[in-house]
C-alpha cells in the first residue's frame, strides 16, 4: 500500500498534537508520512512539498500550525489536494485564536477544512472519511468506528 496522507507541521514542537492524526491512521491501516515544513522558515521546502504531493500519490494533506499559522493555507494555494488545517496552540499563541483564525479565514477560492484547536485526531478522522469515498473497505472500518461511538453513548445512557 502506498502513502496516502501527508501530515506536516510548522515545527517539531507541534508533534505532541499532530501524532493524534498518525494514531488514527495506524488504527485504520492508512499509510501516511509525517514531516516538518515551515511556511515561514522553509518556504521553498513548503512549495516543493505541496507541488509534488499529488504526483507522489498523496490524496490528502493535514497541516498543523501555531501562531500566524500560514502553512495550511499556503499549501492549499499550491496543491489540488484537499488540505485539512489543524490550529495548534503554541507557546507564543494568543490563546490559540491566532492559529484558528489564520486557518479558518481563508479567502474564497482557496478552501482549507479546519478542525478545532489541537484536534489532530479529528483531522485524521476527516482524512479517513475523504479516503473512504474511494475505498469501500475503509468505509466499512469508518462505519464500525462510528457504530462503536454510538454503542458507548448508549451504554453510558443505560448506566445512568
Amino acid at each position: 500500500m502506498s502513502v496516502q496522507v501527508g501530515i506536516i507541521m510548522g515545527s517539531k514542537s507541534d508533534l505532541h498534537i499532530m501524532k493524534d492524526a498518525a494514531d488514527v491512521f495506524k488504527e485504520f491501516g492508512v499509510e501516511f508520512e509525517m514531516t516538518v515544513v515551515s511556511a515561514h522558515r522553509t518556504p521553498e521546502r513548503m512549495f516543493d512539498y505541496a507541488k509534488q504531493a499529488a504526483g507522489r500519490g498523496l490524496k490528502v494533506i493535514i497541516a498543523g500550525a501555531g501562531g500566524a499559522a500560514h502553512l495550511p493555507g499556503m499549501v492549499a494555494s499550491i496543491t489540488v489536494l484537499p488540505v485539512i488545517g489543524v490550529p495548534v496552540k503554541s507557546s507564543n499563541s494568543i490563546d490559540g485564536w491566532d492559529s484558528i483564525l489564520s486557518i479558518l479565514q481563508m479567502p474564497n477560492g482557496i478552501p482549507v477544512a479546519t478542525v478545532a484547536l489541537n484536534a489532530a485526531k479529528n483531522a485524521g478522522l476527516l482524512a479517513v472519511q475523504i479516503l473512504s469515498t474511494a475505498d469501500a473497505s475503509l468505509a466499512v472500518k469508518m462505519q464500525a468506528y462510528k457504530d462503536e461511538l454510538r454503542k458507548k453513548v448508549e451504554e453510558s445512557a443505560l448506566e445512568l
